[in-house]
């Protein structure tokens, strides 16, 4: 099982599409507070469809709880800040993909911290742009299931 964990994420929608498929993945997904916004939230809903209440969910209060959580288990960080891209990385079964909130990444802090490695999709380098959070996630996510040979699904 990959899990997917995002660090304070700020747009229900955002949160709501990964959800939808982590469920359709079965890969688990990881909320670290605080986030900006109520998990009744009606976008949260309407991007996650009928299918919230279905999500393989673990909520943590803090990073802090969250790296208790995941000690002696590999963690990987996706950031614009890295210098290896998410493909060149050997994905394992029970693998934490962490990405930070939309309008500012992981905090420097989290990135620093030594816990894991950080990983990057490419893009062009003329824009401080990124890509939306959803879409970001996905990419990793379908990247980490194809080496691991789609586990579970036809």
């Amino acid at each position: 099982m990959i899990n997917i964990c995002l660090h304070q994420p700020e747009m229900p929608s955002n949160t709501g599409n990964i959800g939808r498929s982590c469920l359709l993945t079965g890969s688990r997904l990881h909320l670290i507070r605080p986030y900006a916004f109520k998990l009744d939230d009606k976008s949260l809903k309407r991007a996650g469809m009928d299918y919230w209440k279905d999500i393989d969910l673990v909520i943590h209060d803090s990073y802090e709880e969250f790296r208790i959580y995941t000690e002696g288990k590999r963690v990987l960080y996706s950031t614009t800040k890295a210098h290896k891209y998410y493909n060149q990385v050997k994905f394992e079964d029970g693998d934490f993909i962490v990405f930070g909130c939309e309008s500012s990444g992981l905090p420097e802090e989290v990135l620093n911290s030594g816990d894991g490695e950080c990983i990057k999709i490419p893009m062009i380098n003329n824009t401080d742009r990124s890509l939306n959070l959803a879409n970001s996630a996905n990419i990793i996510l379908f990247e980490a299931l194809r080496q691991l040979d789609f586990p579970g699904m036809d």
